[in-house]
């Protein structure tokens, strides 16, 4: 399979006036195109820190991020980050929210919206597309997220704990609804969690990080049969707990 990200040797350190606090320690790893990847780590240890150098918010201070091949800069290659919270706009419909980015790039058109009522009537949000943010449930709140970045076309997907401000059993709706859609659209997904299960649920791969500085400690292969396809059916599935096992253990082992 075609690799679609690579990182490599990456190293990165927040500097303040009490001195320097190193993130992130020569991560390297690869992710494959269309592939649902699972980053992992002990809290506070530069999850998110990684995520923010994929995207360009920040730059390594070592290390390179290659995207088809090419330096992330050079690449044409677009990126939709998808945060903790939805950041839908009260004052704005719902259409009009996931409209957002298309209008700030100056590309929403007839035709881009005609893609976004098919878009909220294949995620069932249509009958909201005029409803403000403060009507949806939280679940419902998400899908209008994951429209506004799917409308963009991104190429690679950065999840950063998207599901983690819903209560448990919409978080588990919400999961395996969202990462069932990004497989179906055949997106590459890097995804940031703390929840193991989750992780498991979703992944293709999961990479495992050390506490800060945050090193790569391994990448799991995570393999289901085709009958266990969406990540509730995954929770179910025989391997489920053995996986859970080998990851906790991985995460508890001091190196």
């Amino acid at each position: 399979m075609k690799t679609k990200l690579e990182v490599r040797n990456l190293c990165y350190s927040y500097h303040t006036l009490e001195g320097e606090t190193q993130a992130l320690l020569n991560i390297s790893f690869d992710v494959r195109d269309g592939e649902f990847f699972a980053v992992v780590g002990p809290s506070g240890c530069g999850k998110s820190t990684l995520l923010s150098l994929l995207c360009g918010i920040i730059e390594p201070e070592e290390g390179s991020i290659l995207v088809d091949g090419m330096p992330r800069q050079e690449s044409h290659a677009a990126i939709g980050y998808m945060l903790q919270r939805d950041h839908l706009f009260e004052w704005r419909s719902i259409l009009s929210n996931v409209a957002l980015g298309l209008e700030i790039q100056d590309r929403y058109d007839e035709e881009a919206k005609r893609e976004l009522l098919k878009m909220l009537d294949t995620y069932g949000l249509t009958r909201f597309q005029n409803a403000r943010p403060g009507q949806l449930s939280g679940g419902m709140r998400q899908r209008a997220a994951l429209i506004r970045t799917l409308a963009l076309k991104p190429d690679i997907l950065l999840l950063d704990e998207p599901f983690s401000a819903l209560d448990y059993q919409t978080r588990l709706e919400v999961c395996d609804d969202i990462s069932t859609i990004i497989r179906t659209q055949n997106k590459t997904a890097v995804l940031i969690t703390h929840d193991l299960s989750e992780a498991i649920s979703v992944a293709d791969r999961i990479l495992v990080l050390s506490s800060r500085p945050a090193r790569v400690k391994s990448v799991m292969e995570v393999s289901f049969g085709p009958e266990f396809d969406r990540p509730l059916a995954r929770r179910n599935a025989p391997e489920f707990s053995a996986y859970f096992n080998e990851l906790w253990k991985e995460l508890k082992t001091d190196g």
